[in-house]
């Protein structure tokens, strides 16, 4: 790992850039509970990579009836109101990506769908900061498969040494170091048990966006 070789930012969208995560769960766990299907504490760490249509495949699995379409169908109209009208940047987002924006390509990679994540953005003024905005759909894969890393570097036109990502969720993070990408771990409520796991698996670990520009 030689951080020297960094030229490009690849951001999570839900717990890293926004804080999102408390409507993110209460909608996937909405989905689940209607539904009368039984989950453990582990729920949320398993499907945040996921996205929408890979954590309704895995409800399927177990034993949701719905189909995937009607799933998906359900998260977003759930999510609709919050993403477009409520959901807020987490702390120091937006300084540290202007201060970052002068030497580094910025880019987004997310399990939520562009209906969600684009609106919410452009309320926020953030969209203009990135260079690219994908979500996983846009690759028809999720951020547990580590073929999707090496897709963006293709499209960035970049090897994946280049590339520092940032994301709150440490399944993501693992398979995006098994990459060979440099990553960063960064808290969120939502994953504060898995604090001391995220540290060792993770190149950095920050507690605050803004340490961005300090590690």
């Amino acid at each position: 790992m030689d951080k020297s070789k960094i030229t490009t930012y690849l951001f999570d969208f839900d717990g890293t850039l926004v804080d999102s995560m408390p409507t993110y769960v209460s909608i996937m766990l909405r989905i689940l509970d209607e539904n009368e299907v039984k989950y453990d504490d582990s729920i949320i760490k398993t499907i945040t990579p996921l996205g929408y249509k890979g954590t309704a495949e895995y409800y399927r699995s177990l034993g949701v009836s719905l189909s995937v379409n009607d799933m998906i169908g359900l998260m977003k109209r759930y999510a609709e109101v919050s993403y477009r009208y409520h959901i807020v940047d987490k702390e120091g987002v937006k300084d540290t990506l202007v201060a970052l924006k002068d030497k580094f390509s910025l880019n987004i990679l997310t399990a939520s769908p562009h209906s969600l994540l684009d609106p919410c953005l452009k309320r926020l003024n953030l969209w203009e900061l990135f260079d690219n905005i994908w979500s996983c759909d846009d690759f028809n894969t999720t951020k547990t498969d580590p073929q999707i890393y090496q897709m963006i570097a293709d499209r960035l036109d970049v090897t994946v040494d280049n590339i520092a990502f940032v994301d709150d969720n440490i399944d993501a993070v693992k398979t995006a170091k098994k990459a060979g990408i440099t990553t960063y771990g960064i808290y969120d409520k939502s994953s504060h048990e898995f604090i001391e796991e995220m540290k060792r698996e993770s190149d950095y670990y920050i507690m605050t966006f803004d340490m961005l520009l300090e590690a």
